[in-house]
């Protein structure tokens, strides 16, 4: 599979993650507030390589790879690069149509827990400030409603490459990883 071929499979992958989003929003009523962002004010998010392929794809293609690596080498800190926590709107990811799964992930999915069992995952904003929506959901999603399922999304990235998927990294690692890969792929093919 080529990289563009592997970057149109991860970017299937993360559009059926937004319908199911958008229906799971829709039935359970949650939303982020505006302006939060504290799932992305922590230094310890991990993400795998490949989902930060399309962006790295994206930044090859517009010949600016070499300044973001720069970035990321002066970026003191283990906060997300992308993350604006001045910038406004709805989400402060700089990123936004290439942020990472565990971005697209965070709040509104569930985990497998040890019976096989759904579990709601959210922040602790939502958890609080929108108390009945959230212990509705929860109990929902015990029961059997549909929400998009963490380990579900990162079979399906396993499946498009192993070896991008396999290992987490402090999240700005991964995007520079990322980067290097899709240089190494074009440097053997120039």
């Amino acid at each position: 599979m080529s990289l563009s071929q592997k970057v149109q499979a991860i970017e299937e992958v993360f559009a059926i993650l937004d319908q199911e989003m958008s229906k799971f929003q829709g039935w359970s009523g949650l939303t982020c507030k505006a302006g939060c962002g504290k799932c992305c004010d922590k230094a310890d998010i991990e993400a795998t390589v490949i989902e930060f392929l399309p962006f790295a794809h994206y930044l090859f293609l517009l010949n600016v790879y070499t300044e973001w690596l720069a970035r990321i080498e002066e970026h003191k800190g283990n906060l997300c690069l992308l993350f604006e926590p001045t910038k406004a709107g709805a989400g402060l990811c700089s990123q936004y149509v290439y942020r990472g799964l565990i971005c697209r992930l965070f709040g509104f999915s569930a985990r497998t827990n040890k019976y096989a069992k759904h579990e709601f995952i959210s922040c602790q904003t939502i958890k609080t400030e929108q108390t009945v929506a959230y212990n509705n959901t929860a109990e929902r999603v015990l029961r059997g409603e549909l929400v998009p399922v963490m380990n579900h999304y990162y079979m399906r990235l396993h499946a498009i490459d192993q070896d991008l998927a396999r290992d987490f990294y402090p999240i700005n690692e991964a995007i520079k990883r990322a980067i290097e890969t899709v240089l190494h792929y074009y440097a053997y093919r120039n």
